[in-house]
């Protein structure tokens, strides 16, 4: 196997998930099907440390999030919560901080990120679906927010769930844990769409992310990152106005506008074009 980036240690020997790189296209894979890819600690600082390397990976340009199996992930692992009841303050501390991390890892992945959900997506799975930038789902998937039913609450993935489906409703499932469904997630926000055959569902939107600013693009995340309190004051106002004004004279906010008007395409895509494909990267398959 090449590549035009060294692959790091922490992902010689992956246990619980697997990745892929082909034409710009990153893919994280949930590879844990026996067990409904039920999170641990093993596969949080997994998905961590591959986000890490596609975060800084030249030919990524597009992340999709997937599962293997037939369910995206039925939550926390059995084994795990069992490790969590005996620890103390201080080591639960710590672990919910990695599942943090990798919340908002995902949350402020530098590009666009989409989220394909198959069967269960529950507890810290809704969490990693509201913190990628579009979801798509088949018609039989289904969600919930079952930690009250143990005596615990969706602490770590409060904010990514409560921003995409709004207070009101994260109250109603958050205390209710009920189980809802593919056409309840889309009146949510929580997915975009419902298609029952997922990779063709986001061909059309990987396509045209691809045809995109990379710059323009992770530039839009900061951008909607820094307004999502809703306040529009003096700050925000200079804020947006300096925003604009640098990406218009940044090389490739000048390289965008000068391709437009010579009616050229921009040397990004002219760059994927001339461009080899990139060698699949697979680590951590079972």
């Amino acid at each position: 196997m090449t590549s035009s980036q060294p692959i790091p240690h922490t992902l010689s020997n992956l246990q619980h998930v697997s990745y892929a790189l082909n034409n710009g296209v990153a893919e994280l894979i949930l590879n844990r099907a026996e067990v409904h890819n039920a999170f641990d600690e093993v596969m949080i600082s997994e998905m961590i440390a591959v986000l890490s390397y596609f975060a800084e990976h030249k030919q990524c340009q597009v992340l999709v999030l997937k599962a293997n199996g037939k369910n995206f992930s039925a939550g926390a692992d059995l084994n795990w919560m069992r490790k969590q009841a005996k620890m103390d303050f201080e080591q639960n501390l710590n672990d919910a901080k990695a599942l943090a991390k990798l919340m908002q890892d995902l949350d402020t992945f530098p590009k666009p990120t989409i989220a394909l959900v198959q069967g269960a997506a529950f507890g810290g799975a809704l969490g990693l679906i509201c913190a990628s930038d579009i979801a798509i789902a088949t018609s039989r998937a289904s969600f919930c927010l079952s930690e009250v039913k143990l005596g615990l609450i969706p602490a770590v993935i409060s904010p990514y769930v409560a921003r995409t489906m709004g207070n009101r409703a994260s109250r109603r499932y958050m205390l209710t844990a009920e189980r809802f469904s593919a056409e309840t997630a889309l009146k949510l926000n929580v997915i975009s769409e419902i298609c029952d055959d997922l990779d063709a569902a986001a061909k059309p939107i990987i396509d045209a992310l691809l045809a995109n600013s990379p710059q323009g693009m992770a530039w839009v995340k900061t951008l909607l990152s820094r307004l999502e309190d809703g306040v529009i004051d003096q700050d925000t106002i200079d804020y947006t106005s300096e925003r604009i004004a640098r990406i218009r004279v940044s090389t490739e906010g000048q390289e965008g506008l000068n391709a437009f008007f010579e009616k050229r395409q921009p040397n990004w895509l002219q760059a994927a074009a001339m461009s080899e494909p990139t060698p699949s990267e697979t680590q951590g398959a079972r």
